[in-house]
């Protein structure tokens, strides 16, 4: 099982949101915005921000870092190592399952990602059994688009996208194919972008709460 840090629900545990980090971070990167949105005490929101393995990563010369899959080239319809993506997919699987286990309903759990974890949740959302309340993917791009409908097993999701215009390290224009691609497979998604690099904005937080909160209250 991943290791991760998390932020328990303010009253009752209701729901759960896991939140991938990008790549070279961990999980304790995003730990703060789950106090920073403050989600209502109501909703329950349990947040759960798991570590990715330590792996050397190619582009880096090698280097080891938390990384959920490695990137073998900056070419973006080469980058995402599609064995490593599937892999650490089977990870989040496992934790999404200890939530079901605890007794949390499929349609009370949200995958969120940014960047490299937006590329896993993305990737592993459509291919579960079970449908999420929903997906949040961050300043991302998809991993083997062409393999989405023959492997998706859910026919509705319901897809938050958001990313920078001046993004440098993941260019709007990857975000823009992974919407498209998501569109038509007959998703709901939902695109918002900010005039921002690869980050996440204070209006993008704004968006993602009450995104959150219509998720989780239905």
């Amino acid at each position: 099982m991943l290791e991760f840090v998390d932020y328990p629900a303010k009253g009752q545990h209701k729901a759960s949101i896991i939140w991938l980090h990008g790549l070279g971070d961990s999980g304790n990167g995003f730990l703060p915005i789950a106090s920073e949105l403050n989600l209502p005490e109501e909703l329950g929101a349990h947040f759960i921000f798991p570590h990715a393995p330590q792996q050397p990563v190619t582009i880096n010369g090698g280097m080891l870092m938390r990384a959920w899959y490695d990137i073998k080239s900056f070419d973006l319809d080469k980058r995402a190592d599609e064995q490593g993506v599937r892999d650490s997919s089977a990870q989040v699987e496992a934790l999404i399952q200890a939530e079901l286990d605890k007794g949390i309903p499929a349609n009370r759990i949200v995958l969120a990602g940014f960047s490299q974890g937006g590329v896993i949740a993305l990737h592993l959302a459509p291919r579960l059994t079970v449908k999420l309340a929903g997906v949040m993917a961050l300043s991302t791009y998809m991993c083997v688009p062409e393999k989405l409908s023959a492997e998706a097993q859910q026919s509705e999701l319901t897809i938050f996208m958001a990313h920078g215009s001046a993004d440098p390290v993941v260019p709007m224009f990857a975000g823009e194919h992974a919407l498209y691609t998501l569109q038509q497979q007959g998703y709901e998604v939902s695109w918002q972008d900010y005039p921002m690099e690869h980050q996440v904005c204070l209006e993008e937080l704004k968006a993602i709460r009450a995104w959150l909160i219509t998720r989780l209250s239905d």
